[in-house]
């Protein structure tokens, strides 16, 4: 498969964000994976994943409730996070190298409501000062939520993944490297399932 022409010049990459909250703007980024897809024969397959504990920006908000569900603990030791900066950079970097890799004009982000993972590493790289180098379009996104909807009459993760017939392990969600996975996993097997042979 020729990645860049079955997306329209983009390369898609599953972003999955864990977050101090729903506020882009004022709550604090703190764990992004991101799933690079390759081509695999006439399919599209996961390819390698990234993966950041990030440092809470000063002032981020970082409420009990968004904690309760991801499970986080911003101050343990052996977190290892790294500064907001850092990260974006870096994932920056490797993304583009891909783009490059695939002769794709830029990524596309994939996601499990996409739109929220794209709005806090807008805000975020934004905060960094680092436009620049963002890799993704800032804008378009492509939403297992809406696949979900459309191919399997789902829209929760969970089960849309287990309705496509894939497993998910309930214990693990709300992870972004779990999350980015499965998300990565359903978008695969949605496409290449409606990918003419």
């Amino acid at each position: 498969m020729n990645i860049s022409r079955r997306f329209a010049g983009y390369l898609p990459v599953v972003v999955d964000c864990e977050t101090g909250g729903v506020d882009p703007q004022n709550d604090a980024l703190l764990e992004i994976a991101a799933t690079i897809l390759k081509p695999d024969g006439k399919y599209i397959a996961p390819g390698e994943t990234l993966h950041y504990h990030v440092e809470a920006f000063p002032g981020g908000a970082i409420s009990d409730e968004a904690l309760s569900v991801n499970q986080i603990r911003p101050d343990h030791p052996f977190r290892f996070a790294l500064p907001e900066s850092d990260c974006l950079v870096d994932m920056a970097d490797k993304i583009r190298a891909q783009c490059q890799e695939y002769r794709c004009r830029r990524a596309v982000l994939v996601g499990h409501n996409a739109h929220f993972d794209l709005a806090f590493l807008l805000a975020a790289y934004q905060r960094c000062d680092a436009m620049k180098l963002f890799p993704f379009h800032r804008f378009m996104v492509l939403d297992t939520v809406t696949l979900g909807a459309t191919f399997v009459q789902e829209t929760v993760l969970a089960r849309a993944v287990r309705r496509a017939g894939l497993s998910f392990d309930i214990d693990q969600a709300h992870s972004a490297l779990y999350d980015v996975d499965r998300t990565a996993a359903l978008f695969c097997h949605l496409i290449n399932k409606h990918t003419s042979r």
